[in-house]
């Protein structure tokens, strides 16, 4: 039987609930992926206390981002789903690999020069410089081979290609796979409702432009029938010129499996007002059942605890193996047992 190709991808618990962006642009692409590939999916806690966290808040929002993958159709049983900190590797592999990181390549990451800006001096913390490097310990702890990222990500990868490349031309050409990225499709980027031209965010400038799984439906519904439009009244996809229209068409085609030339030439002269009820419906049908099978796993804390443990386990199978060769390559003492 051929063996799948290792895959590994995650998310940051950064908020109560994942958004609409989270779902189309990740997790239904995390979906179809795991068929056919090993895949390793991660909550990404250690990267998540880069910015300051509240102890207790985190340890919630770790699960629930973790029921969210399962109820998205993240399957535990068939993927490795588990949390970052549950495998120390993570962060043993981070160290070393740091010791091979140039000073200049770290600093060149555009994440981090985009949020250390934002930050301060004073506020940014080694932590975030170093993230790309946790980041690249992340991926090649498992030998993926495959990452499907954003294209704001794939500077990351690049940088994990070249320290795998770096570390195997050092201490042995077979210690890492180099990883290829899988750039998401262009569909699948979901801008902020209420402003149209930036990615939809869990720090978005208002609640009212972020549609969240978790959100009760009649919310999710009052948010879309809200969502900025413009002042033509036609539903044609254009992103340069109607990109709140285009965000809305791109939505509903995704999320109901239709053509977005099907979707205008349904709404050809009826308007905004029947455009955004339906989609209204689309997005509630799509998510209401995502909502209530997170909200059951999360009614059961510890049986969702013990499955990221059976989960961390598996991982942390494969990590320590490659932990065990790194450790023995840059020539650490072997533990005498």
């Amino acid at each position: 039987m051929t063996q799948k190709p290792r895959l590994y991808s995650g998310m940051q618990p950064s908020a109560d609930s994942l958004h609409a962006g989270n779902y189309i642009g990740a997790l239904l692409q995390w979906k179809d992926l795991q068929s056919t590939h090993d895949a390793f999916f991660s909550v990404v806690d250690m990267h998540a206390i880069t910015v300051s966290q509240d102890p207790a808040e985190l340890r919630e929002k770790t699960r629930r981002t973790a029921a969210q993958y399962i109820a998205a159709g993240i399957d535990p049983s068939n993927s490795t789903l588990y949390v970052q900190s549950h495998v120390p590797a993570h962060a043993e592999l981070a160290w070393v690999l740091n010791t091979i990181t140039g000073f200049g390549e770290a600093g060149r990451m555009t994440q981090f020069k985009d949020k250390s800006q934002k930050q301060g001096a004073d506020a940014t913390s080694v932590g975030l410089f170093a993230y790309p490097v946790l980041m690249a310990a992340d991926i090649l702890l498992y030998q993926t081979e495959v990452v499907p990222v954003g294209d704001d990500q794939k500077q990351h990868v690049e940088l994990t290609r070249d320290l795998a490349t770096r570390f195997n031309a050092r201490f042995g050409a077979d210690t890492f796979v180099l990883p290829e990225p899988v750039i998401q499709r262009e569909t699948a980027r979901i801008y902020d409702l209420q402003n149209p031209t930036s990615k939809m965010s869990k720090s978005g400038e208002t609640p009212a432009g972020i549609l969240w799984l978790l959100d009760e439906p009649s919310v999710t519904a009052k948010k879309i029938m809200r969502a900025v439009t413009d002042t033509d009244g036609e539903v044609r996809f254009d992103r340069e010129h109607k990109p709140g229209v285009s965000n809305l068409l791109t939505i509903f085609s995704v999320l109901s499996g239709r053509t977005i030339s099907e979707i205008e030439q349904e709404f050809a002269g009826r308007g905004y007002g029947d455009f955004k009820k339906a989609l209204a419906e689309v997005v509630v049908g799509a998510f209401e059942p995502i909502r209530s099978r997170a909200l059951e796993l999360l009614d059961d804390p510890a049986e969702l605890d013990r499955l990221l443990g059976v989960n961390a386990d598996r991982a942390s199978e494969v990590a320590e193996t490659t932990l065990a060769t790194v450790y023995d390559r840059i020539g650490f003492l072997r533990r005498a047992r």
